[in-house]
């Protein structure tokens, strides 16, 4: 069986939050692909809401982990992809519903605003919780329709 491949991309000022997630995404047997910031130079948050992006829309990974400062500019920039439905949660409340009502593809957090322990069980439980379909599918499938899914 091959294990989902996470993505992972933040700017300078989710630096540290990515790092931590990588290393729980290993520990828990995903394979983690890293597309920076690698340094904390300063950089522009909308760079790497693209290369999620264009990573999921590849299919070299499942589904993303982003981080910004807050994490509201990252996901305003990521959902601007049809095909990217980017959370920004701040607690295990949103980090289930996210997924289990939205099909979420991508969480976002922010690096700044989230505690390192929250952020961790949003993490866990995101990649853990099903896509409940039912009526929550045909709401989906709505932001397809309309070209934004």
């Amino acid at each position: 069986m091959t294990k989902d491949i996470i993505a992972l991309a933040s700017d300078h000022g989710g630096l540290e939050m990515k790092a931590m997630v990588a290393a729980l995404l290993q520990e828990k047997g995903f394979g983690v692909l890293d597309l920076g910031a690698h340094d904390g130079q300063s950089v522009d948050y909308p760079d790497f809401a693209v290369a999620m992006a264009q990573v999921l829309k590849d299919g070299r990974a499942t589904r993303g982990v982003l981080m910004c400062g807050s994490g509201i500019g990252i996901s305003i920039a990521a959902n601007r992809f049809a095909h990217v439905r980017a959370a920004l949660v701040h607690d295990s409340y949103g980090a289930r519903m996210c997924r289990l009502h939205n099909d979420a593809n991508v969480l976002v957090l922010g690096g700044r605003t989230t505690g390192p322990e929250v952020a961790k069980e949003c993490v866990e439980i995101f990649l853990a919780t099903p896509f409940e379909g039912g009526r929550h599918a045909r709401r989906v499938a709505k932001l397809a329709e309309n070209g934004q899914a």
